[in-house]
């Protein structure tokens, strides 16, 4: 009998809504099926990469498949009826209860993520009413599924997911969370600074954006014309018209715009530096290995051979002692999928239709780009793709959340 492989892997899914979800599982479907998925010890996940990364880590991926083909837009982000004000959010936030009803409860979820052999780590934003300033707080909140109790962790997920440009956030315990995106839409650096994890095959999300859909003013503008003889109307046609120019000028047309335009700011900022900053850390890696090598080398080198043993061990623990900014030494194999969306993708703020036809086009997708990095990378990963043999791919422990 042979020993099992080690679990010394790690996969990151980023956000990217229902759009994200789809291509994630294609990427998750062509991993389980290379000998590369034995090795994962740990899934790190934020808002569509948390729900994803729940199925995968309970190895439960056709039930997902299942769950997103049947999936309505209006069962994860309802329209609010036409006489309620926004002050609950824009949508109702049905994900929750859709999510209770076919693939299980928060706590039914939680319980068996704490029993699997797959960590899940999800992060979600703190927005807590904090008074007090705090130089430390960092408002990234992470939950590790093998030390969070289960009924945290169940909810923990669902606020990852809870897209803050729509909905309000919940609460988790003794903090109010919403969409992870806005902190922590691409988790590599968590996965990267884990002791135990050799190798990190990931899923980044490209997110391309449609116009924003302009044409209610133009509705409401032809609606006002009839009472433009009232004054209170008149003064909101001419807010009506002010909008429609800031349109036409590529301004944002009205406030709720100019937050959606901020968030997407936000989370391509944060998902943009995690890749640079863990380019720059494998740069600083190479270099401390570079540097210790010949510094060594040279010091050894220069001194009297009776002294060149004792001086070597001593440089060599000189180095290993030293302490710095970035992760552990060891090299981490690492292959990242940049998957958009492109013409099959989904409305991405929750609005119609979505044909059961183009969400088997966007796994597809995933799937695809998945077994074309793998056939790049095939040092670390290999398995039989359905073009053929694929040799392929490449390379926590976050023990508890806080507001920090």
């Amino acid at each position: 009998m042979t020993d099992a492989p080690p679990r010394d892997a790690a996969l990151v899914l980023s956000g990217g809504g229902i759009n994200g979800i789809l291509l994630e599982l294609g990427f998750l479907k062509r991993l389980r099926e290379a000998p590369f998925w034995a090795r994962v010890g740990w899934i790190y996940g934020t808002s569509a990469g948390a729900l994803s990364g729940t199925m995968a880590a309970l190895d439960r991926l056709d039930d997902l498949e299942r769950f997103v083909l049947g999936l309505r837009s209006e069962e994860v982000f309802r329209h609010r009826r036409m006489w309620q004000l926004p002050l609950g959010g824009l949508r109702d936030y049905m994900l929750p209860e859709t999510i209770g009803d076919r693939l299980g409860t928060p706590d039914e979820l939680g319980s068996a993520l704490a029993a699997s052999a797959i960590e899940l780590v999800v992060f979600a934003t703190d927005v807590s009413d904090y008074r007090e300033p705090d130089t430390t707080r960092h408002f990234e909140l992470a939950y590790a599924s093998h030390s969070t109790p289960h009924e945290t962790m169940g909810r923990a997920i669902l606020a990852s997911a809870a897209v803050s440009a729509l909905v309000l956030p919940i609460r988790i315990d003794d903090v109010i969370a919403t969409d992870g995106g806005w902190v922590r839409n691409f988790p590599l650096e968590h996965a990267e600074s884990n002791p135990g994890v050799r190798a990190i095959a990931a899923l980044r999300y490209l997110a391309s954006y449609p116009p924003a859909d302009l044409a209610f003013l133009g509705r409401v503008r032809e609606r006002l014309e009839r009472f433009r003889a009232v004054p209170p109307v008149r003064a909101l046609l001419a807010e009506v018209r002010l909008a429609e120019e800031r349109a036409r000028r590529g301004e944002p047309a009205h406030y709720p715009e100019l937050i959606i335009r901020l968030m997407r700011v936000a989370v391509a900022r944060n998902t943009v530096l995690e890749e640079r900053l863990s380019a720059e850390r494998d740069v600083s890696v190479r270099e401390l290995h570079r540097l210790r090598k010949d510094v060594v080398e040279a010091a050894v080198s220069a001194a009297p051979p009776w002294r060149r043993r004792r001086l070597r061990v001593d440089l060599t623990e000189l180095f290993a002692d030293a302490e710095f900014p970035f992760r552990h030494e060891h090299a981490i194999e690492r292959l990242i999928v940049r998957a958009a969306p492109g013409e099959d993708g989904l409305d991405p703020t929750y609005r119609g239709e979505w044909d059961e036809e183009s969400k088997l086009a966007l796994i597809d997708r995933g799937y695809r780009l998945t077994d074309e990095e793998l056939a790049r990378n095939p040092s670390v990963f290999a398995g039989e793709g359905r073009q053929g043999s694929v040799q392929a791919h490449e390379p926590h422990a976050i023990q508890k959340a806080g507001p920090g």
